[in-house]
């Protein structure tokens, strides 16, 4: 199979799923195997928060729609042509996925297929369910993909090379474990935001959909700000307002109420907006509705911590001239080459 065949087929996957979008699920015309795969789909959106809570249709939308714009014929060429895949020696690759928001191991599972590669995947009991069904779609548009993609739930065996993603706890276990492979480990990363007083409304709005898309629970999700000494909360939580109806859902709430308790039982000092806690604390993996804060003192004292901290943080958000900074608002809107952890994954399954 040649990669502007396998380019074609996620083209189609992308055209597929254009079809489940943040704004609505509207079925088109002359979309390949619809018949067979659109009622399957829309069935498993409907029952994403049966098999995890934290799916909600929103969310599931949100990833779905992400993935859509992401796979155009522009966007696959332009990444690929990055590269040289050389077709001759197929490697097996055992993908561990996590399972925090939908489809999280979906850019691990298409870079492996670019690359000519086969996929063996152990996908989180948090969300196992979209990307078999994917690959079947794959299957029919490009029979080609018949025998290189495979599921298990048994321990992974005849495998060539590894990507795993987890905690920190279980990348201890992952580096023991798969030690004498090739492989891409990953940790616990979180996103985090400096603020420098001078944001308008939109841009801190923006900054509210970096922290409540997928209730925080992904690694683009901000869960650190770094504010300026005397910084002004109250611009912050008057923007972020139109968030607010994250607090009418069940989980999000008992995670509010729960950690609320916590910290007032603990006399920590809190500023909260009625669905929303800022607490000030140096780490950057904040609970769920919560949202860590620390103080700097400079621009070059701020950019000297992020530099110690690296390896803890996924994205940064922020107006200054940081390198790699990211647009407010901008998180969860990754492109291809916007690879996890800053390891390219492609140019590690090229050297193998």
């Amino acid at each position: 199979m040649t990669l502007e065949n396998r380019i074609n087929a996620f083209i189609d996957l992308g055209k597929f799923l254009s079809q489940f979008s943040i704004d609505g699920i509207k079925r088109k015309e002359d979309i390949a195997h619809n018949e067979l795969f659109f009622d399957s789909l829309n069935m498993l959106i409907k029952r994403a928060k049966e098999y995890n809570g934290w799916f909600d249709e929103g969310n599931v939308l949100f990833a779905l729609s992400s993935w859509a714009n992401s796979l155009t014929e522009d966007n696959l060429t332009q990444w690929a042509s990055q590269y040289s895949f050389t077709d001759s020696n197929p490697k097996a690759i055992a993908i561990i996925m996590a399972g925090n928001i939908p489809l999280v191991g979906f850019h691990d599972f298409l870079s492996v297929l670019i690359s000519g590669n086969k996929v063996l995947a152990k996908l989180s009991s948090n969300d196992k369910y979209f990307l078999p069904l994917i690959a079947k779609y794959l299957e029919h548009v490009e029979p080609e993909f018949k025998g290189l993609i495979n599921f298990t739930s048994d321990e992974l065996n005849d495998f060539d090379a590894v990507i795993a993603t987890g905690s920190d706890n279980t990348a201890r276990y992952f580096e023991y474990y798969f030690g004498k492979y090739p492989s891409i480990i990953r940790q616990n990363r979180n996103s985090a935001a400096i603020l420098i007083g001078d944001e308008s409304d939109e841009e801190l709005a923006g900054l509210g959909e970096d922290i409540f898309r997928y209730y925080g629970l992904g690694c683009r999700s901000v869960s650190k700000l770094f504010v300026p000494r005397g910084y002004d909360f109250d611009k912050f939580f008057k923007a972020i307002f139109k968030y607010g109806d994250i607090i009418n859902y069940n989980k999000y709430q008992n995670n509010y109420d729960y950690n609320k308790a916590v910290y007032l039982m603990s006399l920590f000092k809190l500023q909260e907006n009625g669905f929303l806690m800022l607490k000030e604390d140096e780490s950057y993996s904040s609970p769920i509705a919560t949202l860590f804060y620390e103080y700097y003192e400079s621009e070059d004292s701020i950019q000297n911590k992020l530099n110690q901290d690296s390896e803890k943080i996924q994205c940064l958000v922020t107006k200054l001239p940081f390198k790699n900074a990211i647009k407010f608002g901008e998180t969860q809107h990754p492109s291809l080459s916007d690879y996890a952890d800053g390891v390219d994954t492609l140019h590690f399954l090229n050297s193998l």
